[in-house]
């Protein structure tokens, strides 16, 4: 398999960031050099939004990275630094947006004897449709399912999906458009609930993601009614009278989690990142 590499700070992750690595790791083993907070710094007029724990940690949670090493130190946006810049052997592929595109990063590729890909931006702007909610699927494990906005999907979500997915085998259910602007008033959703379903499928704990079909806080009634799982976890913010009365009334386990971060890691809110 040829060893893809992809170079960038990705401080603020969001959908267009994930199509990104899903581009690049189609044309192989997708390995990350992750600018270091003082090469983000190095860089003219850039200050990291988020740590670069955090940052290495959101990367890691993503399915389709298969190893991140660390840029330190100056940085030259025009080039790989050292041809093993990746984790210690030469790349084959140097992958890039179309934003990032510059003729000195393909003169550079040229000479190094690295393939130079571009992924255009049209590309990275297409949503994969949402599969279907399956009725009552087998799976080897327990069914446990969370549901939520994910609006401005950040580290806490990974650490939820990552403790849930100790449960059982973990599907996300995300809120339509028309429900979250009920439940959250004018200005929800930020981003369109295809867009909210791709990111969490994206993630290495999560099976599958689907876009619910109800409404209220239980949106996912009907959905449920369907698929049958065993286990609903839920935060504490999101722990609400009407889930616990659907799982007693339909067999189905509650689990409440603490909201904790992931050790080391600062705690996240979508509506502090947001601003609203």
């Amino acid at each position: 398999m040829k060893r893809v590499i992809v170079s960038d700070a990705f401080d603020d992750l969001r959908f267009r960031d994930y199509r990104f690595l899903e581009e690049a790791s189609q044309l192989g083993a997708l390995h990350v050099l992750l600018w270091s907070d003082d090469a983000v710094r190095a860089a003219p007029g850039q200050t990291p939004k988020f740590p670069q724990a955090e940052r290495e940690y959101s990367l890691q949670a993503i399915r389709h990275v298969a190893s991140i090493a660390l840029l330190r130190g100056a940085n030259n946006t025009e080039a790989l630094p050292e041809i093993g810049g990746g984790g210690g052997a030469k790349p084959d592929i140097w992958v890039v947006p179309q934003s990032a595109d510059a003729p000195a990063k393909r003169q550079w590729a040229r000479q190094a004897g690295i393939e130079y890909r571009v992924i255009p931006e049209a590309v990275l702007q297409l949503v994969p449709p949402a599969p279907p909610v399956p009725a009552n699927p087998h799976t080897a494990r327990e069914k446990v399912v969370v549901t939520g906005s994910f609006d401005w999907f950040h580290s806490g979500h990974v650490r939820f999906f990552e403790e849930c997915a100790q449960l059982g085998d973990l599907y996300v259910f995300v809120g339509h458009d028309d429900n979250i602007k009920l439940l959250k008033g004018p200005g929800h959703p930020l981003f369109p609930a295809a867009q909210r379903r791709y990111i969490p499928a994206c993630i290495r704990y999560v099976q599958e993601a689907y876009i619910t079909t109800g409404h209220g806080w239980m949106d996912a009634e009907p959905d449920f009614e369907r698929f049958h799982p065993d286990i609903y976890a839920v935060n504490e913010d999101g722990d609400k009278p009407d889930k616990l009365e659907f799982c007693q009334k339909h067999g189905i386990e509650y689990r409440v989690l603490k909201r904790l971060p992931k050790p080391g890691l600062p705690r996240r809110q979508s509506t502090v990142l947001r601003g609203f």
